[in-house]
């Protein structure tokens, strides 16, 4: 991003208020197309089975935030390196889109 200079305290803000509603949206794509169970969903994220069923009830995750499309885009990479059991997004291309949201 230009002109952003990493800074933990600023990531680590746009992170807690993002990343709730991104992870809620990405196990809600996963499981609602049928990819994956709820189970299988939360052994791939090491969540408990409860996490993953209030996050499919929009019960946790919720954090008023408008997914962009290129928010889209990072919730659908992230949902294919859980299927496929790869390293996992990170923390910085979640700062770096969720800082463009904001």
């Amino acid at each position: 991003m230009i002109g952003h200079s990493c800074n933990i305290t600023r990531c680590d803000a746009m992170v807690r208020r993002y990343l709730p509603a991104m992870r809620a949206e990405m196990v809600h794509r996963l499981v609602e197309s049928g990819t994956i169970s709820q189970s299988d969903a939360a052994r791939r994220l090491g969540i408990t089975r409860a996490a993953v069923s209030q996050y499919m009830s929009r019960k946790r995750g919720e954090g008023g935030i408008e997914i962009s499309t290129e928010m889209s885009l990072l919730i659908d990479r992230w949902a294919m390196a859980v299927l496929n059991g790869e390293a996992e997004i990170v923390l910085c291309d979640l700062c770096r889109c969720a800082m463009k949201a904001s």
